[in-house]
């Protein structure tokens, strides 16, 4: 008899550990989602994606740079030749 005994003290230690075991498992888990859902709303928010500006109308900055182009010839600083090179080079954008 102290063989069935050994026997069955055995089984009931194994079918508690296992339950004990797969108890402290599913608790694990449970906690593990929790933490992954705290972390998930604590994440900042995706930054919003903006369409890129429209560009700004050139033609004021253009009449602008001519015009400096043109103080510059009138000085001297430019040769009509650089000026000429310049102004095509503004105006071809």
């Amino acid at each position: 008899m102290g063989l069935i005994r050994g026997v069955a003290r055995t089984a009931v230690v194994a079918g508690t550990a296992t339950a004990v075991s797969n108890r402290v498992s599913r608790r694990q888990a449970g906690r593990w989602a929790e933490q992954d859902q705290q972390a998930y709303a604590t994440q900042a928010p995706p930054p919003q994606q903006y369409d890129a500006p429209p560009p700004a109308d050139d033609g004021d900055d253009m009449l602008a740079q001519l015009e400096k182009l043109g103080e510059l010839r009138d000085k001297g600083v430019l040769t009509e030749e650089e000026f000429s090179a310049q102004k095509a080079r503004l105006l071809a954008g």
